[in-house]
């Protein structure tokens, strides 16, 4: 448990990772040493790294009361905020990019973590702000308690904190609660505190918003007004007149493509586009029909098979932001490939243009740290075009110019190329 961490040694171990990248299990528990190394890899500089604050004023508070999460406060502040202020805590309700919504609490002490960045509009994802409960949480859907010197960042090093994500009923992540405070936050007893409050925070969130359906209550009527959305980054959902509909992947497949031909196709076009395989028109039409009594009239009943209305789509977003010149919000609308299971052609075919689009952004950005975020996804670990990027970007000498030379030298080693210069 956390609260029997020993802090000398991991103190100890943090130092050498520092130095020199290296982390024994046996030291440091594994969620904490795999955050250590999405932070390191991120950019991240445990020594001077403040939490960065990219919202404030009336444009947070207009956001804010936009979200669902608004409907939680109450909940919240009867079961953390009141207790926390005699107990010596700061109690803090993220969005699911790990932006603090909410930060209530003992005054003394948010005066004290003000300096880090532990603000209202702060950003306190990992790759943001280092290991940290509420971005560590975020990072592996999981709840999680970080003790003193297992932060990343040596200015957070002087508090606990505990956090655990809030999902909405379809299983989203919306965001995150967390608690921050003295020795007190590293307890089971206060992990037990916040799990309960999440649990009560997601009943309330749930009373007030229509329940999920999945495919086994397909009853769906699209309104005049209603805009569809399809989610093909990440879990398939196809949003409806406030309902999330949980997709199959072929499900998924064909909406996708179906967006991607407003003036429809037939069954034959969409064989080809959905398998290298010869697929039978029997196959597509059946699964045509499976996915009209999930959607309903979003799909019509004539052919060449198409939509009846826009589908706003993800991926859309993405290249939306990125035509804006806002590389660091595409790669937060970005967690991974469209749909990554996908074997069919024309998916494929979406799925690689969207990837080399925000690659190329990436390359093309001013900015370390959008680079260091590219670098840090599963997709850019071993560009070597990116990290020549940000050894060109990073101020020489600094840890993040020496690790990608480092990285550098060890993709080289790899592949049997001369050491960088």
């Amino acid at each position: 448990m956390p609260e029997t961490v020993d802090t000398a040694r991991v103190r100890a171990a943090h130092e050498r990772f520092v130095a020199t990248g290296q982390v024994s299990s046996r030291t440091v528990r594994t969620v904490v040493a795999d955050s250590w190394r999405r932070s390191k890899r991120s950019g991240v500089d445990p020594e001077v790294q403040n939490a960065p604050v990219d919202m404030g004023g009336n444009d947070l508070t207009g956001y804010r009361s936009s979200l669902a999460l608004a409907a939680a406060m109450p909940v919240v502040r009867d079961l953390l905020v009141a207790p926390g202020s005699d107990a010596g805590w700061v109690t803090a309700l993220t969005d699911d990019v790990g932006r603090m919504l909410w930060v209530e609490g003992d005054q003394a002490l948010r005066r004290q973590v003000e300096g880090v960045g532990f603000v209202e509009g702060g950003v306190w994802r990992e790759d943001s702000a280092g290991t940290n409960a509420l971005g560590t949480a975020l990072a592996t859907d999981q709840p999680v308690q970080v003790v003193e010197s297992e932060h990343y960042a040596r200015k957070v090093h002087p508090w606990n904190c505990a956090a655990v994500p809030i999902h909405a009923a379809s299983g989203q992540v919306l965001g995150v609660l967390d608690v921050t405070g003295g020795r007190m936050v590293a307890s089971a007893l206060v992990m037990a505190l916040i799990r309960a409050t999440v649990a009560a925070v997601e009943a309330e969130l749930a009373r007030a918003a229509p329940p999920p359906r999945t495919e086994k209550h397909p009853v769906i009527v699209l309104s005049g007004t209603s805009t569809a959305r399809l989610r093909v980054l990440g879990t398939p959902t196809v949003h409806i007149n406030g309902i999330d509909v949980r997709l199959s992947l072929r499900h998924a497949e064909l909406l996708l493509l179906l967006a991607r031909h407003p003036a429809g196709l037939s069954a034959d076009e969409l064989a080809v586009l959905l398998s290298e395989q010869e697929l039978s028109d029997v196959t597509v039409r059946a699964e045509v029909s499976r996915l009209r009594r999930l959607v309903g009239p979003l799909l019509s009943e004539s052919r060449p098979y198409r939509l009846t209305a826009p589908l706003r789509i993800d991926v859309d977003m993405v290249h939306a932001l990125l035509d804006t010149g806002d590389v660091d919000a595409a790669l937060t609308a970005y967690p991974g490939p469209v749909l990554a299971r996908s074997v069919a052609p024309g998916v494929e075919r979406i799925r690689d243009d969207l990837a080399a689009d925000v690659r190329a952004a990436v390359l093309a950005s001013p900015l370390p740290g959008v680079v260091s975020r590219w670098l840090a996804s599963d997709a850019g670990a071993d560009d070597w075009q990116a990290w020549e990027r940000l050894v060109w970007l990073a101020p020489k000498g600094s840890p993040v110019h020496v690790r990608a030379v480092s990285r550098l030298d060890l993709l080289g080693q790899r592949l049997g190329a001369p050491r960088h210069a």
